[in-house]
Formats: C-alpha cells, structure tokens, sequence
C-alpha cells in the first residue's frame, strides 16, 4: 500500500486552514538566500520536486501568497529557486524560513492503490468482520514500509504495518479502512 510523502513531518500535514476549505499541502521550505539575483535555498519535502518548472505558481508562507517560479535548478538534496519580483538577496528577507504549499488539487494522480497521507489520515479503521478499531492518526515512514498509527477509542495507539497482508482495502468515498491486523495479544 503506497503513500507518497517525505521523512520530513511537515510534509504530513496539510496546512488547511479549517474542514471544506481546499487542501494545501508542504512541498518545501524555503531557507535563507543564495547568491545576489534573488536566489533562495529550498529544502524539497515532495516526491515530485520534477513537477516545478519555470512559470508555476506556488504558495508561500501562512498567507499562502502566490509567487511565480523566475529559475530553479537543484543543488544536492535541496532546490535553488527564485521567484518573479525577488531580484536580489534583500528582498528575498521576508521569504526565509517560510512552508511553501501547493494545492492538493494539482497532485499527480497516483497508480491504482496508492494513496497520498492526506487522503487516509483521519478514516475510520476497521477490522475485516467489520467492527470498529479506530481512526488513522499518523504514519511513521520506515524503511521497510509505512505503519499506520491507529488511535482506538479507549485512546490506545495501534500501530499496523501498511502492507498487503494486512491493509486489506482503502475505500475512500465510505472513508474507511479495513484490515486484518497482527495479533496484539
């Protein structure tokens, strides 16, 4: 069962500001600058930084202000990218440090079973003959697989390892997840 995201737990959380709202997820975070042309250092938090090109529109900080993509090229693990009005390293002062966001309506659609974390995160977990173990809280990314942290009602957490064996069906339209867990006993 596959779910994109990032060992950065920014990555995580959506950064919607209240339900019904559209959905913004972290991509990134911008760091400090780089160069004298406006340069900014971003560390990339998306298993997709190939799709952001030139002319793109993302969203910065809390305000999610729209700035458009000048240049970016990669740099090791990070990204150096300049925005469209940012010409020089002290006007880049008030982007340092800000989440830069995308909306979850221009995510790439994902292969049949796999699943972003944003769209499993709080469903219902139920066991295989139906009855009720709790809701999604988390996912702990491992090497080996992805753990679903379940929160049951007494307030206990569960933790499931997000494979086949166990994960039998995601079904996001009733917002459940049914599975056959490991023994806990």
């Amino acid at each position: 069962m596959g779910l994109p995201g990032s060992s950065n737990p920014e990555n995580n959380r959506t950064g919607s500001p209240q339900g019904g709202e559209p959905v913004f997820l972290v991509i990134g975070k911008l760091r400090r600058s780089h160069g004298l042309t406006g340069d900014v250092i971003m560390d990339v938090y998306t298993d997709f930084p190939e799709r952001l090109s030139v002319g793109k529109t993302l969203l910065i900080g809390e305000s999610r202000r729209p700035l458009v993509i000048r240049s970016l090229r990669p740099k090791d693990k990070e990204l150096i990218i300049a925005f469209e009005g940012y010409t020089n390293p002290d006007s880049t002062a008030d982007l340092r440090n800000q989440l830069v966001y995308v909306s979850s309506a221009e995510l790439p659609t994902l292969p049949a079973g796999e699943y972003y974390h944003h769209q499993v995160i709080g469903l219902r977990v139920v066991n295989k003959d139906g009855s009720e173990i709790g809701i999604l809280d988390d996912i702990l990314e491992t090497r080996a697989n992805d753990v679903y942290v379940v929160i049951a009602a007494d307030g206990k957490e569960i933790l499931i390892p997000a494979v086949d064996e166990f994960i039998l069906e995601i079904n996001l339209a009733q917002g459940v997840i049914k599975v056959a867990p490991p023994n806990w006993e």
